[in-house]
């Protein structure tokens, strides 16, 4: 015990007797080393080093170039034209595929490498990409506010995969979700869905490593071990019913299975939140949970036809969880008023969300036009609006529209059916064309209802924009630049050795004399190398010299 204190009180002291002796060799070489008399000799010592390298250096460095000249003076014009069609078949090859990547991927290979790879070796620090729209229960309003608007959010309307987006696939064989969309499903469904305190519950377990699996068939399988495990497992109900169920009651059934299994241990989570942290990390869990299957319970019974009672559902959810604006359940409920043609709830709706302090979307923007062009659009037409100009009702709908276009410029062409229309994703490029399918699939036929609201948009659209917008635009990658300047360039050198070897060769020989000067340090040096490469006019170049 006194050994241990010692040592750990000092935190120097040697563990042994052989390891003391060194130590205090070392310390005495230490002192001595630091004394004026050895700083003298060290300076001394690294003074005569340097002069050594100043003076040996130069000799090699001749030597070297020397040889390198002798070698390349016996070069012949045919290995140049190898080295420089070689050199342009590479680049173009390297061209090329990065031009395939950039096409089919949308991102430059080198430069995806080397952000991946090289930066993390070279202590960079690697910028991680957006994460996906998600507000987590139990953050303030403050944060929400504070937290940058995100370009990728989850689809407030998405399908249900099972029952929806599987007919698709049952049909044409083709798959309608793209990797990179349920890729970022998954990261959703992680976060949302588990917590660090799964460790602990068997049934949370299985059900955390379900979510990361990519087969739809064994996370289906993974959820019915889960329910044998607790027949109370909310999530491996949420998993069943958006993937197994083959229809909207099916998933309807599994919901409402959910929602029991979750409010009970929602409730047990708010009884016991404040004891711990990892006890409040479970109550941000159980909630989000028990938000989701309400919110996707209320959009069965839209699906189904029972629209006041998806609208009362998600008017409860809304009073019951007041900060989870941001996913945008607000959406859900101005589509399902829209249905009802309640268009005074509608208004009402869009005078809270649609603030400045919110992040604005396609339904927010394009629905306030709608309303305004429903007030003018039965009796509009442009003959007379071109003769008597345009009332107040009428400007504040073409501003309206306006305001909606410039917010997301591909919506129109959706609307006025100039584009056909496909499956909406599951995630959504705010202002992009993935935002437009998704606003267009549910409220075209919104449009359609109000009469002459399509003609409106049509004339103040094709009267203002004329061109859609690229957003994002893609820009070719500098790599596919500097690869297509190299190869252009090489091509132009095999195809000037090809016509004029000899010269070439000369060119490229005088090139390596203009830049030996900066490589050597002793004026002695050039005249040899300068009579190895250019014997024949080294008189010249040497007098000019």
């Amino acid at each position: 015990m006194a050994e241990g204190g010692g040592s750990g009180g000092s935190g120097r002291g040697p563990p042994c007797p052989g390891a003391a002796s060194a130590f205090r060799r070392w310390e005495q070489l230490r002192r001595r080393a630091a004394t004026p008399w050895a700083r003298g000799l060290l300076a001394v010592a690294a003074g005569l080093g340097l002069l050594y390298a100043v003076l040996r250096v130069p000799v090699r460095l001749r030597d070297g170039l020397a040889a390198a000249t002798m070698f390349l003076s016996t070069l012949t014009p045919k290995f140049y034209f190898a080295l420089t069609v070689t050199s342009s078949f590479i680049s173009g090859l390297i061209f090329v595929f990065e031009w395939w990547h950039f096409r089919k991927y949308g991102t430059s290979f080198i430069e995806q490498v080397s952000v991946s790879h090289l930066r993390p070796l070279i202590g960079g620090a690697e910028n991680s990409p957006p994460a996906p729209a998600a507000f987590l229960a139990g953050e303030n309003e403050t944060s929400r506010q504070n937290m940058p608007e995100c370009k990728v959010w989850r689809n407030p309307l998405n399908l249900f995969r099972g029952a929806e987006y599987s007919r698709y696939m049952w049909v044409t064989g083709k798959e309608p979700l793209t990797y990179y969309d349920m890729n970022l499903s998954a990261q959703d469904h992680q976060t949302f869905f588990t917590c660090d305190t799964d460790v602990l519950r068997p049934s949370d377990t299985v059900m955390q490593k379900a979510w990361r699996e990519r087969s739809p068939q064994a996370r289906i399988k993974a959820a019915y071990q889960a329910l044998e495990l607790n027949n109370d497992c909310a999530t491996a109900y949420v998993l069943l019913a958006e993937e197994e169920a083959t229809t909207i009651v099916d998933a309807e059934k599994y919901f409402k299975q959910a929602l029991k299994a979750g409010e009970m241990i929602y409730r047990k989570s708010q009884n016991c939140h404040s004891q711990s942290p990892q006890h409040e990390a479970q109550l941000r869990r159980d909630t989000n949970v028990l938000v989701y299957v309400k919110r996707r319970l209320a959009m069965c019974a839209r699906k189904l036809g029972r629209i006041r009672e998806a609208v009362k559902m998600m008017r409860d959810l809304m009073k019951e969880f007041p900060l989870l604006s941001m996913l945008n359940i607000h959406e859900n409920l101005l589509e399902a008023l829209l249905e009802l043609q309640a268009y005074a709830d509608v208004q009402a709706v869009l005078a809270k969300y649609d603030d400045i302090s919110l992040p604005k979307s396609a339904a927010i923007c394009y629905t306030a036009a709608l309303l305004k062009a429903r007030a003018v659009s039965e009796r509009f037409s442009p003959e007379t609006a071109s003769k008597r100009g345009l009332s107040t009702a009428e400007i504040n709908a073409v501003e309206a529209i306006h305001r909606a276009v410039e917010f997301n410029p591909h919506v129109p062409k959706y609307l006025l059916e100039m584009k056909s229309l496909v499956l909406p994703p599951e995630h959504i490029l705010k202002r992009g064309d993935s935002e437009a399918v998704a606003y267009a699939f549910f409220h075209l036929q919104h449009w359609k209802r109000i009469e002459g609201a399509l003609n409106l948009l049509h004339c103040t659209w094709e009267g203002t924009f004329h061109e859609v917008s690229v957003y994002p635009q893609k820009e070719l990658p500098f790599f596919i630049h500097f690869t297509a300047g190299l190869c252009s360039f090489s091509a132009m050198l095999a195809l000037l050795t090809h016509q004029f070897p000899e010269l070439m060769v000369t060119f490229v020989k005088a090139m390596i004399v203009l830049m030996i000067p900066f490589l050597m340090f002793s004026e002695g040096f050039r005249k040899p190398v300068l009579r190895v490469l250019w014997p024949v006019s080294a008189p010249s170049v040497l007098a000019s010299s």
